[in-house]
Parts: C-alpha cells; sequence; structure tokens
C-alpha cells in the first residue's frame, strides 16, 4: 500500500472513532479516573471503573448495518475475521522460522491465538471490552506477507521504486476493507478498523482495548520468539541478557505472568494503559537483544532466499498483470494484494512453477 494511502486510512478510522465514540476519548485527552484502584487477588480485576473506562458502544460501520439481535457488535467483527479466509491463511504464514524442522514452532496463526489469550486476560482484569479486544487482536495480522518480516522487507524495498513502502498493518486494513468477500470486505466497525490499524507503527489506538492489544502483540511475539530460538538452537538460555531477565523471569510463562501483572496493576494505579517504567524498559532491552541476536541472526540464511521468492514474484506478476487476481485499477496495489496474500508453501510452490523449467523443458 502507498503511504499516502495508508496515511489517509489512518486519518480516516481516526476521525470517525474520535468523533463518534464518547464512550471512549482520543489517547491524547486525560483519560477519566478509575476511582481507587481494586487490584487484588486471586481473580485480579478492577473495582469501580467510572463510566468511559471501557469501550461499550460502537460508532458504526463504513456501512451500515441492522442490530443482530443476538451478538453486539464487537462480536460479529470476532466471528467475520474468524471465518474470513485470510485468517484461515495464517495457519501456513512464517512467525519467524522459515519452514522448521519441528511440529511445535509457532506461525502467524498461533503468534495470534497467543496475543489474543494475552489481551483477553489483561482486558478482563481491568474491566474493558472483551469482544472488542478479542476481534482486534484475531485482525491484527491478517495482512502479513508470506515468510514474515523478512516478507514485509522484500514487499517494502520493491516498492521503493515506485516511491511507496509496505507496512502489514496497513494492508491487514486492506484486507478487512476490501480484500475478503471477493471485494466486498468485512465491513468491520470503526473501533476494530482502527485498533487492527494502529497496533503498530505511527499512528496510537483510540480505544484502550486496542491499546491493550498494541502491547500485548509485543509481550506475546518477544517471549514465543524466544521460546522458538531456544528450541531451533539459534540460542541457549545462558545467552538471554541478565537485565531484563533478572526483572522479567527465567522462563517463558515467569516473564509473560510478569509483564501481564504489571500491566495490570499498573494500568489500574494510573488509569491509563501502561507497564511500569522497571518493567517496560526491560521489555524493551529484551525485544533489542531478540533483533539483534535472532531475528538478524546469519545463521538464518534462508530468510535471505525466501525474501528473493516474494520480490522475484512481485516483479513478475507486475509485468504479467493477466496472470493475477482484478482487486484494484492500481497495478502496483493490486501486484501487492496478490503476493502479500500469499501462504509460505504457495509462495515457494508458485516460485518453482513460474521461474524453474519442469524435467519435460529440460533438453538431454
Amino acid at each position: 500500500m502507498e503511504d499516502g494511502l495508508g496515511e489517509s486510512v489512518r486519518r480516516v478510522v481516526a476521525a470517525h472513532v474520535i468523533a463518534h465514540a464518547p464512550a471512549t476519548p482520543p489517547s491524547s485527552t486525560p483519560r477519566p479516573a478509575l476511582g481507587p484502584p481494586g487490584v487484588t487477588e486471586p481473580g485480579v480485576r478492577v473495582k469501580d471503573v467510572e463510566p468511559g473506562w471501557a469501550c461499550t458502544t460502537s460508532a458504526g460501520r463504513p456501512r451500515p448495518e441492522a442490530p443482530d439481535g443476538v451478538r453486539n457488535p464487537f462480536q460479529r467483527d470476532r466471528d467475520r475475521i474468524l471465518h474470513a479466509k485470510s485468517f484461515r491463511r495464517l495457519m501456513h504464514k512464517t512467525q519467524v522460522f522459515i519452514s522448521p524442522d519441528g511440529d511445535h514452532f509457532r506461525t502467524r496463526l498461533t503468534h495470534t491465538l497467543e496475543m489474543m489469550q494475552v489481551s483477553r486476560t489483561i482486558a478482563r482484569a481491568l474491566d474493558l471490552n472483551e469482544d472488542l479486544t478479542e476481534a482486534i487482536a484475531f485482525g491484527h495480522d491478517l495482512g502479513h506477507a508470506p515468510f514474515g518480516h523478512v516478507g514485509e522487507e522484500a514487499l517494502a524495498r520493491v516498492l521503493e521504486d515506485h516511491g511507496r513502502t509496505f507496512r502489514h498493518n496497513e494492508h491487514s486494513l486492506r484486507v478487512v476493507d476490501h480484500l475478503e468477500r471477493d471485494g466486498a470486505g468485512l465491513n468491520l466497525t470503526h473501533e476494530v478498523r482502527d485498533g487492527i490499524l494502529n497496533h503498530t507503527g505511527r499512528g496510537y489506538p483510540s480505544t484502550r482495548e486496542g491499546e491493550i492489544v498494541r502491547t500485548a502483540d509485543r509481550i506475546a511475539y518477544v517471549n514465543h520468539d524466544i521460546d522458538d530460538a531456544l528450541r531451533a538452537g539459534i540460542i541457549a538460555s545462558k545467552d538471554l541478557p541478565e537485565g531484563p531477565i533478572s526483572v522479567l523471569g527465567g522462563t517463558t510463562s515467569a516473564r509473560i505472568d510478569t509483564l501481564v501483572r504489571d500491566m495490570i496493576s499498573t494500568s489500574a494505579e494510573r488509569r491509563e494503559i501502561t507497564l511500569s517504567e522497571r518493567v517496560h524498559e526491560a521489555l524493551i532491552e529484551l525485544r533489542g537483544w531478540l533483533f539483534e541476536n535472532v531475528y538478524h541472526n546469519p545463521s538464518l540464511r534462508r530468510s535471505d532466499r525466501a525474501g528473493n521468492v516474494v520480490a522475484a514474484l512481485f516483479e513478475h506478476y507486475l509485468h504479467n498483470p493477466e496472470e493475477r487476481p482484478r482487486t484494484d485499477p492500481d497495478p502496483v496495489v493490486q501486484t501487492v494484494d496478490f503476493v502479500a496474500g500469499m501462504t509460505d508453501r504457495y509462495a515457494l510452490a508458485t516460485y518453482e512453477r513460474v521461474f524453474l523449467p519442469r524435467p519435460d523443458e529440460i533438453s538431454p
């Protein structure tokens, strides 16, 4: 998606949410007070929340619809995402490790499920809207390219020649708005669309539920990507940085528990969705270490080859429009739609079909 279009979409969604959602003020304004924090054990929850803390009603949809009669608008959004083809494709899209030798490595789908669980736990404890939180979490990564961030970076590089870039959060919004249901889109609520768009990047969610998802995404991937790297033998437990580990914990479950509990208690105390400074700094330091020692690890050589596959497929389909689905008048956007929607295995099979000769084509 070109940069200008992404910025335009961001402004439109934010304007809708801010202007029409009286239950949730924009994040730049002071938060309403919670009253005395009520974080207790067991079953940590915030008590006596004041009106406006949770997003209880929707500002609507791009195309108005009659009420469901059974489900609230955010439940309907969740169900639409769960039944979407782009959601099912996440099971065959890379999280970090491409075609790993093992059945226990995360995929983009299992990341989504783990992140959703973290998000809902925090939302429930803070008496926020679990249905909205769940819908945003399920939809946040629908626009990821094949081969994870390697594929995203490859698309961004080839789009530089066209004065554009690729951001998976912006493409996730395009998937739910324009690509699902054969171009009709899912017609999700403005709050869910806002949360999907702003779960990462320069924008910021306009609901507290969206803020939870934005942080829970980092909590989930930092910890489960370390777990997968340990499983793959890329790193060893003794390699983990001592500072963050001393704050967060020595195991995946301990770190997630620390982060979740800290976010609940700190958010309740400060009347805003946040981590404490000490825990947040530890998370950011651990995330930086992860990028340096795992994501950019030279031993992951097949990542470079996967990026080349994505780039080659983009160039091929850009110059062969008759071979790609018609999703947009702009040939560049249309090509991105097709390539970004591929799963890892479909991309590899397509690359083999397009670029590698069949045995009967090889001269003796």
